[in-house]
């Protein structure tokens, strides 16, 4: 029997109905941010999948009349922000939420701007290779546009410096993080524009998160560079960090630094042409010159050839050819002074007692390996040795005896029993066998009759032992035991042990 004042009772039809009305008109539209994942698209078009954070989950059903108005499709994985109904599925009573719109959450979002307008100023040609312009070469005046405080600008001025530090730099001012950024770019680039110092300007910035890097993503930003008529070059973040800046300049470098790189001249390569270029105008100068005084020389001989004093010109003649033939010997003398030099350096070097102290080394080394060996050896014998001692030891012990299935019974007063006359019934005896004792209460005595005994000389052993205590748990204490084995006539063997 019910009492009258039972509460309501709900068939489950009613309570699952009744649970989504509260959900659906209590909470109504919510907004929720989560990690997409186990999305799947059925033949029917709509989208089914799962939101969750690190602690929850929640199961989400999207309807194609709703996820066509989404821009991109959703990836396991993705942060996405959605706006969404809470309610139930009144067949099994599954709580889920109807979603209406989707966005992607952070990141994401800024993603899919970038890949928006990367594809937009691509479809328009900002990228193509045919508008870029060459760079200057050397460059005479090099513009910077980044943050006067940033270490991209100390990492320019760096190298600039370094590497060509008579090249005049401009510096154009401009935040390169923030809402206000991508507008004092765009006036940096029209401004060196307008005033026409340099003929090459270096745009960009150090490193950071894709939020921090967004000023160069900016579409008003890309279509300046684009339209400036100096060549820009592009240095924005890291090697990995790439920008819609990259894309439309002239020339992107993976770093600030790069940049200076790029736009400066070596000053070191350039002191090396001048140089060579200066050994080269010498060699030219020889050559002419010789050329002038063997057409002098020449000319000279055949005024000679008519000249009163041609004795004098072959005697001339001649001191030049000993003169040559003096410096040729000296050439010789010189070369082989050298080469015997070369050999006496040989035999020096032959003579270094290093390659013997390596030998001696390695005869060192090669003993102590044979001591070690020979060591090994002896210390192994001596336990092979211990280990047959031992092994012997153990084979004559009394405990191996009792092992082969003996015993030792003793009176109450501890003397160990020879006959059975030694105890009377009702008496207590202890047996010892190999793994433990047992008390036994004499119940009845039976004696061997015609007991016939053979004489056999007994062959006595004796021996003492000292085993440690952690041998055995049977060898606590220092064991002395005597063996004494007579022959019966019936084959049997009686052995008395004495233990102390």
């Amino acid at each position: 029997m019910l009492p009258s004042q039972s509460p309501a009772i709900f068939t489950v039809s009613r309570l699952n109905q009744t649970v989504r009305l509260l959900l659906e008109h209590e909470m109504g539209q919510v907004w929720i941010s989560g990690e997409i994942s186990n999305f799947t698209q059925p033949a029917s078009g709509h989208w089914y999948f799962t939101l969750k954070d690190d602690t929850a989950q929640v199961r989400c059903a999207m309807f194609r009349n709703s996820n066509r108005r989404v821009t991109f499709r959703p990836q396991h994985g993705q942060q996405v922000l959605v706006r969404a109904n809470i309610t139930l599925y009144e067949p099994r009573g599954d709580y889920q939420i109807i979603v209406e719109s989707m966005q992607p959450a952070g990141e994401g979002l800024l993603q899919q701007k970038y890949e928006q307008l990367k594809a937009k100023l691509q479809a328009e040609g900002l990228f193509d290779q045919q508008y870029k312009k060459p760079l200057p070469s050397p460059a005479h005046c090099v513009g910077v546009i980044t943050s006067k405080t940033g270490a991209a600008l100390h990492d320019i001025l760096h190298v600039l410096k370094r590497r060509d530090p008579s090249l005049p730099v401009i510096i154009y001012p401009a935040a390169v993080q923030g809402d206000d950024a991508p507008g004092q770019i765009v006036r940096a680039i029209e401004l060196a524009n307008q005033r026409n110092e340099c003929d090459v300007l270096i745009v960009g910035r150090g490193g950071g998160s894709l939020e921090d890097l967004w000023s160069f993503n900016d579409e008003r930003v890309a279509r300046a560079i684009f339209t400036s008529r100096i060549p820009v070059v592009s240095a924005v973040g890291h090697e990995t960090d790439v920008t819609i800046a990259d894309f439309v300049a002239d020339l992107r470098a993976p770093t600030p630094s790069a940049a200076a790189e790029v736009v400066s001249r070596n000053q070191q390569e350039l002191l090396r042409q001048v140089q060579s270029t200066r050994q080269r105008l010498e060699m030219a100068m020889d050559y002419y010159l010789a050329n002038r005084t063997r057409r002098f020389t020449q000319i000279h001989h055949r005024l000679q050839q008519q000249h009163p004093q041609l004795r004098l010109a072959r005697q001339q003649t001649m001191l030049e050819r000993l003169q040559k033939r003096m410096s040729f010997a000296l050439e010789n003398q010189l070369k082989r002074t050298g080469q015997q030099q070369q050999r006496l350096t040989q035999r020096l070097n032959q003579q270094n007692p290093q390659p013997k102290i390596h030998r001696a080394q390695t005869r060192i080394q090669q003993l102590e390996y044979r001591l070690a060996e020979t060591l090994r050896a002896q210390l192994s014998a001596t336990r092979e040795r211990f280990g047959n001692a031992v092994t012997h030891l153990e084979a004559v012990s009394p405990l191996s005896t009792l092992a082969r299935g003996y015993s030792v019974t003793t009176a109450t007063d501890g003397n160990v029993l020879k006959k059975v006359k030694q105890v009377k019934a009702g008496e207590m005896l202890t047996t010892r066998l190999e793994d433990g004792w047992i008390e036994s209460e004499v119940k009845n005595i039976q004696p061997v009759k015609n007991r016939v005994k053979r004489c056999i000389k007994p062959a006595r052993i004796q021996r003492v032992f000292s085993i440690s205590s952690h041998a055995r748990a049977d060898r606590s204490n220092l064991l002395h035991h005597r063996l004494l084995t007579p022959a019966t006539v019936d084959g049997s063997l009686d052995k008395e042990l004495s233990f102390q």
